[in-house]
């Protein structure tokens, strides 16, 4: 039987070697690699996600960038190649490098981003990949600072208040027990 096994598997090499010699084997690989956090500012109003993508065994022509987005509950193709939103979204491309441009990012656009490269001209399962995808974090502007000034008013005069009461009754026991003193 292990001879069998050995004789199968020679013979399944020599034939994807014929395969690859006559042009019939897709040897198209693509890796694709994404950072995983990606945090902004409140004051920043645009944000390049990046995507750094390799292949090997495909075609000279360029490569298709795709950009999803995860939110919560749904998913939305943002740039399929053609972006949807061309106020909003814009990709750029190098020979190993994608990026997505954001404009005009409020904390809305927070969600998991997802770069995807394809080579359509091959029949090679790997010639199309994801990354793992960015999580894009846009932080709001603090205005917690004019809360904070409330409340250390509020908790003074609250004091104030208390302090004042306590020091009334305090005089109003004290008085009392020195006129039945006497």
């Amino acid at each position: 039987m292990a001879s069998f096994n050995k004789l199968k598997n020679v013979l399944m090499l020599a034939f994807d070697w014929i395969l690859y010699s006559t042009g019939a084997a897709d040897t198209c690989q693509v890796t694709v690699t994404q950072p995983r956090f990606q945090e902004a500012d409140y004051s920043v109003s645009t944000v390049f996600l990046t995507c750094a993508f390799s292949f090997s065994g495909c075609s000279s022509s360029p490569p298709q960038v795709l950009w999803f987005r995860f939110l919560t509950n749904k998913h939305e193709d943002l740039c399929t190649p053609e972006c949807r939103d061309h106020q909003k979204y814009k990709v750029h491309l190098s020979p190993n490098n994608s990026s997505l441009q954001i404009n005009d990012v409020t904390v809305d656009d927070n969600a998991v981003y997802i770069c995807g490269i394809a080579f359509s001209d091959s029949n090679s399962p790997l010639s199309k990949q994801t990354g793992d995808g960015t999580v894009l974090m846009k932080a709001e502007k603090q205005h917690s600072n004019g809360k904070f000034i409330v409340m250390i008013i509020a908790s003074s005069l609250l004091f104030l208040y208390s302090t004042t009461v306590f020091t009334f009754f305090v005089v109003y026991k004290v008085g009392s027990k020195r006129f039945f003193l006497f």
